[in-house]
């Protein structure tokens, strides 16, 4: 194809319209026609990272291959796209600013008044176009966090409008995203919202190739003529974004409306023909197909957001449509869970998943949670921080470590069964410290989880400080509750499961990080498969 190509996804009106899917639906559509596609986020927030962020500020923070803590639509893009995306892949202004900085400490700018025009606008432009360098990538999409009009996103407007005078008209493409709400008072459909949101853009020097409407209710004809008229677009870029069931219908719909036709077009690509997507709809008949309903109970303390868990809940998804069953997901807050009230909390459920998650709040509940599945004998899938419950469950109820814990939780113990890892006790600073990213997990043969694998090595994605303490594994394995997964450099334990349990299994991992449409991952499938032969 030549030079990269790059579509930039603006997004108005208002916040989380959903330019992720747009941008990750765009991205499956070009890969259908046989392009190298990859996607980046660019994040207006002063964060480096979103590694110190409290999932309610920001929902989960997702975890790469090569350790970057990123935004969630990292996760999108991952699932839809099945590619691993990296450090490059997501960019912040504190990230950007900090670069900056640091050279004028070093004295790159000497003599020179450091300024938002040119040098913020020239970081942000080489971070954008660090992916397109190597040649690996045709098409490189680029979303742009937040919405148009913030003053966070004003540097980015600008980095990308100098782009198309960098890179030439035929090697970009602008789509903005936006809402057209209903009046249920007048039966109406409004077009003003957007009809400002581009003359906001215009006033920064972006006129959008294409646009694509948010909405509740089918636009007609009439209501798409009056928008590009008056924004100024063709015809046949204005596009429908309707509500749908599921957001794995996306692309589907987004093919329906051409839009990848049209991004091709002002790309000036000749294309014929309609992307392969026989394999996703395929997904999406099994998904919406399911007659069977399993239920699970995922426990959690961010359980108000539902963004907090993404992967986990999407990764249930996928493994419910491997499995011909529709799984639902209920959260349930660990706060709330207590002894007195933890069966009728439980009851019903066929799979409890314990979630990740940092400090002692709600970590009682968590563990009585475990306990429930142990001694109900309902498949239990813990998660890192679940895992470590699991392991403090176990050695109080079966080992009789009364007192055992985590010192995470309390340095008070007698039984420190989860302790901190030797390389995390010298570590002062919170960002991005942690044991983060991909590592390799040796199995046990003949084990549950190396049957699920169906390989004797994997790879998988960290995002922790504390760990199982070694210290009593022999105790455990004696009681039944065995190591199946170990890092073959370090001897960290990284999975155990429970023997004569019809599923029982923590992972010190995030298995999550993993899972895409296409490859949903073996370990919630099999955990499904469980889950539904026990309905």
């Amino acid at each position: 194809m030549g030079h990269t190509k790059y579509v930039f996804v603006t997004g108005g009106v208002t916040s989380s319209l959903g330019k992720g899917i747009i941008s990750a639906s765009l991205g499956r559509l070009l890969q259908g026609r046989g392009y190298r596609v990859t996607i980046q986020k660019l994040d207006p927030y002063i964060n480096v990272d979103p590694g110190t962020l409290n999932p309610y500020e920001h929902g989960e923070c997702y975890v790469t291959d090569d350790g970057a803590e990123t935004d969630l639509d990292l996760g999108h893009y991952e699932r839809f796209l099945d590619i691993q995306t990296s450090q490059a892949n997501n960019v912040t202004t504190g990230r950007i600013y900090q670069s900056v900085i640091n050279k004028e400490r070093r004295g790159d700018y000497l003599g020179k008044t450091v300024q938002v025009i040119p040098h913020i606008t020239d970081e942000i432009k080489r971070r954008i176009t660090l992916l397109g360098r190597k040649g690996e990538y045709d098409i490189i999409i680029t979303e742009i966090g937040g919405t148009v009009g913030d003053i966070e996103s004003l540097p980015y407007i600008e980095a990308v409008r100098q782009l198309r005078w960098d890179l030439g008209d035929e090697n970009t493409v602008y789509i903005h995203l936006t809402l057209v709400p209903f009046l249920s008072s007048s039966g109406e459909l409004k077009t003003k919202p957007t009809q400002h949101s581009v003359k906001v853009l215009l006033e920064n020097g972006i006129q959008p190739d294409v646009l694509v409407l948010r909405t509740e209710h089918e636009l007609n004809r009439d209501l798409r003529k009056k928008v590009a008229l008056f924004c100024n677009v063709e015809l046949d870029a204005v596009i429908q974004s309707i509500d749908v069931s599921t957001i794995y219908e996306v692309p589907l719909l987004m093919q329906e409306e051409r839009l990848d036709v049209i991004v091709l077009k002002h790309l000036q690509i000749t294309t014929s023909g309609a992307p392969d997507l026989n394999a996703w709809k395929e997904f999406v008949k099994k998904l919406k197909g399911s007659e069977v309903r399993v239920r699970i109970a995922l426990v959690g303390k961010y359980v108000e957001l539902f963004d907090a868990y993404k992967s986990i809940i999407e990764s249930l998804t996928h493994a419910g449509a491997t499995n011909g069953v529709k799984v639902e997901v209920t959260c349930i807050h660990s706060e709330m869970v207590t002894a007195e009230n933890v069966s009728d909390k439980l009851e019903g459920y066929q799979g409890i998943v314990v979630a990740p998650g940092f400090g002692d709040r709600g970590i009682e509940g968590k563990i009585l949670s475990v306990k429930y599945a142990r001694e109900h004998r309902i498949p239990f899938f813990g998660i890192c921080l679940g895992l470590q419950c699991a392991v403090i469950e176990f050695a109080r109820n079966v080992l009789g470590y009364v007192d055992a814990h985590s010192t995470e939780m309390t340095n008070m113990t007698s039984h420190p069964v989860i302790d901190l890892m030797e390389e995390q006790k010298g570590v002062t600073e919170k960002g991005g410290t942690m044991r983060l990213g991909g590592y390799a997990c040796a199995l046990k043969k003949g084990s549950r989880v190396q049957r699920a694998y169906d390989a004797e090595l994997v790879r998988e994605r960290h995002r922790h400080r504390y760990e199982f303490n070694n210290e009593f594994l022999e105790a455990y394995e004696k009681k039944g509750l065995i190591s199946t997964g170990i890092n073959p450099e370090s001897g960290l334990v990284e999975i155990m499961e429970l023997t004569g349990h019809p599923w029982f299994v923590g992972t010190q991992f995030h298995p999550e990080y993993r899972s895409t449409v296409l490859n949903p991952h073996p370990l919630f499938i099999a955990f499904i498969k469980a889950a539904a032969e026990l309905k």
